[in-house]
């Protein structure tokens, strides 16, 4: 066997192989969705049975109404954080950002607080304010890194955004310091914590266009992420055109982001560690890598909010077991070998 037929043999196999496992991670994500259907503290903890389900009326209410839009809202979640940390992860060429990289997570925390503060804290508003302070940090992320005369674009962007999350992370400060410290700082805490318990049918229909869009564009451009991640002038000999195809998928997960967030809260880990685990299963393919990616984040979420509404009587923040949960994770895969998988 030539060398060339023996490259392409391999190829087949790695490509068999990453499309077997995308259809097992596919069915793992149906299981688990279709299980936590029936994992609550009603009518008894930690599951009820489908005869529960059929005949009390009340738990019918209860799946409806509430854990289907929670556990949707959830997959939602993971998935668009997870998408956007590898985007984020494969553009700058550095295994340690994560969504909130360009100041979108502190940008929205600001918003968040402000609507809650100045605003009136209503939960449409302070959604709003979120969304709109998320996007105002990657543009002003964006245009800081165009007034910069230091360094090439990739580190100009990210002394930006490190500079523009300090700006609102100040911003959230004086906002809790003036806060009511009887209800409006609770509730800037709690959001801050991450959850889900406020979802409901019509904030996932508030958020549901816009991620969806989000995640179709950066689905469909998985092709050009492994060129984007190449210097401008090899990714433009390859018939890319480096600064507009990055400001596309930029602008794609950040609003797939902001979008979860402000219905969220602030949910670390999640757009850091599921990466790391998809290039240790996928490789560094983007074609395999992000959607691998967006299945993993799918089920990391799902899991950990049921985790977070049946362990205890009392429901766990979120964004309290994606960290704990993500960086116990994260320490294993640092210290563990890589698993080496062929393109």
């Amino acid at each position: 066997m030539t060398p060339s037929n023996l490259i392409s043999v391999n190829h087949q196999n790695g490509k068999a192989r990453s499309q077997r496992a995308l259809l097992f991670l596919f069915l793992l994500l149906c299981l688990v969705f279709g299980i936590s259907i029936f994992a609550g503290r009603y009518p008894s903890p930690p599951f009820m049975s489908p005869q529960q389900l059929m005949q009390d009326d009340l738990a019918q209410r209860v799946v409806l109404n509430l854990r289907m839009p929670r556990l949707i809202t959830a997959l939602l979640l993971g998935m668009s954080l997870s998408a956007a940390g590898m985007v984020f992860q494969m553009i700058f060429t550095n295994p340690l950002v994560e969504p909130g990289f360009l100041g979108v997570s502190q940008g929205a925390a600001f918003g968040a607080a402000l609507g809650i503060v100045v605003l009136g804290s209503s939960a449409t508003v302070t959604q709003l304010c979120a969304a709109f302070f998320a996007f105002t940090g990657l543009f002003a992320s964006y245009l800081l890194a165009r007034r910069m005369k230091y360094g090439g674009w990739v580190l100009r962007l990210v002394l930006s955004g490190i500079a523009i999350s300090a700006l609102f992370s100040a911003g959230v400060g004086v906002l809790k310091f003036i806060a009511d410290p009887l209800s409006q700082l609770q509730e800037i805490t709690f959001w801050l914590l991450g959850g889900l318990w406020g979802i409901t049918w019509e904030k996932l229909f508030s958020i549901l266009p816009v991620v969806l869009i989000g995640l179709f564009v950066l689905y469909q451009m998985r092709w050009r992420l492994n060129l984007l991640s190449l210097e401008d002038q090899v990714s433009f000999s390859l018939g890319v055109v480096p600064s507009r195809e990055r400001l596309v998928v930029l602008v794609a997960a950040v609003a797939i982001t902001s979008a979860v967030i402000s219905v969220s809260g602030m949910v670390s880990w999640i757009g850091l560690i599921i990466p790391h685990l998809s290039r240790r299963i996928f490789g560094a393919n983007g074609r395999y890598a992000l959607p691998g990616a967006m299945l993993l984040g799918g089920v990391f979420a799902i899991l950990c909010d049921d985790v977070a509404r049946t362990l205890l009587t009392g429901e766990i923040p979120l964004g309290i077991l994606t960290s704990l949960i993500g960086a116990l994770f994260f320490i294993f895969l640092m210290i563990s070998n890589p698993v080496k998988v062929k393109a």
